[in-house]
């Protein structure tokens, strides 16, 4: 008898620790997933972090009575990496959405541990289209930007501004495929043509012989499928080897921390597209105030997106009663978005979030006016234009006629 009230205490005990009674009555826990350390910390990273634990401060730090905690982790670009890091969280930590996923191939696995798991993931990071089409999931959600809002308004809008020819450097990597076929793509439809286009790997530091091609090519455009620090090594590589109004650079993932970096001397002119500028209006200048004197950066869309995402997430939690993810993502869609970046918001079917986007030009240090005024706006996309149309979806989700 001794001995069988000694095991039950034991169960008991293990009970106590395990992730199924830790998911009921412990913290509700938010997982950060990106890169902390590598070529995308700086767009990424910690601020992302941050920016997550701004919306749970700003949330009351609570819901449904329980405290909210937020985790992180470094997934150091790559996919089995970032794969078991959300395959712990989910199974053993308890940890009940995983949010940011930066770098493409980390989030596609993500993706499929997490649709096995029956879990929530939200992308702010990152930006394969592929995330809301063939590998679509019931509990994801693309937040902030995906390469189809990227590049569709900015390379028609260039197309029709005479870039009629185009050669794609791009990363060897899923964001880079996919920002290249998705550009492509959008360049075509306006009768524009696509000239060549070469591949280069990941965290790169020479870009000259890249350059070199493109320059031969004789396009008029000359499109940098890639991002973070490999975004700015071939725009500096582009103005080293003369790359001029003749040859238009345009970074489809150029992002406010690669300008800060590069300078405007360097980046000047430059065409990028974003979902969020800190100098828009009151209530993004508001926000980007608190982000600056926490992180003394200027915050761009991917943190936040983050910020945004999470608020959302926990209201959704708040007005269902539950964190069980499949009636957690239903109140998700059912609520609309409106916070300092995202007014009238919705989340729809394939799980993509719509949202305006803007064409940006960056300005010369003389038309600077100070400290990160940095952008100035020459387009605004629609929502409904910034995404793929579900016509053209390859998501097994979305019911055809």
């Amino acid at each position: 008898m001794r001995n069988m009230n000694v095991l039950c205490i034991g169960a008991v005990i293990a009970l106590l620790g395990s992730p199924a009674f830790a998911a009921k009555d412990g913290p509700i826990k938010i997982g950060i997933l990106n890169d902390q350390s590598g070529p995308y910390a700086a767009i990424d990273g910690p601020g992302s972090v941050d920016a997550a634990r701004m919306a749970v401060e700003d949330f009351g730090g609570t819901v449904l009575g329980r405290k909210i905690e937020v985790v992180s982790a470094d997934h150091q670009n790559k996919p089995d990496i970032g794969a078991t890091i959300a395959r712990k969280w989910f199974d053993v930590d308890g940890v009940t959405a995983i949010l940011d996923v930066a770098v493409s191939s980390v989030a596609l696995a993500v993706q499929e541990l997490a649709r096995e798991r029956g879990k929530i993931v939200i992308y702010s990071g990152a930006g394969s289209s592929d995330i809301t089409g063939k590998a679509c999931s019931p509990t994801s959600v693309h937040w902030t930007y995906d390469t189809y809002a990227l590049t569709a308004g900015t390379s028609r809008a260039i197309v029709k501004r005479g870039g009629d020819s185009w050669f794609f450097i791009s990363s060897d990597n899923a964001f880079g495929h996919a920002l290249t076929r998705d550009s492509s793509t959008a360049v075509e439809a306006e009768n524009g043509k696509v000239l060549g286009e070469v591949l280069h790997p990941a965290n790169s530091s020479d870009f000259a012989s890249y350059i070199l091609q493109a320059q031969t090519s004789g396009a008029k455009v000359i499109a940098l499928a890639n991002a973070g620090e490999d975004t700015k090594n071939a725009v500096k590589a582009g103005r080293e080897f003369g790359i001029t109004d003749k040859q238009q650079m345009v970074g489809l993932l150029t992002l406010l921390p690669d300008v800060h970096g590069l300078g405007l001397a360097t980046a000047q002119g430059l065409l990028v597209t974003e979902s969020f500028y800190w100098d828009m209006n009151d209530e993004t200048r508001a926000w980007s105030k608190r982000f600056f004197e926490r992180n003394k950066v200027m915050p761009h869309m991917v943190p936040a997106g983050v910020y945004g995402s999470v608020m959302h997430y926990l209201k959704a939690i708040k007005a269902s009663g539950t964190t069980d993810s499949a009636v957690v993502m239903a109140k998700m869609k059912e609520l609309p978005i409106n916070d300092f970046m995202t007014k009238n918001g919705r989340i729809r079917e394939d799980g993509r979030v719509l949202r305006d986007f803007y064409v940006f030009r960056v300005k010369s240090p003389k038309e600077s006016k100070g400290p990160w005024d940095y952008y100035e706006k020459i387009a605004t996309i629609p929502a409904e234009e910034a995404a793929r149309p579900l016509a053209d979806s390859e998501c097994p989700m979305i019911k055809k006629p």
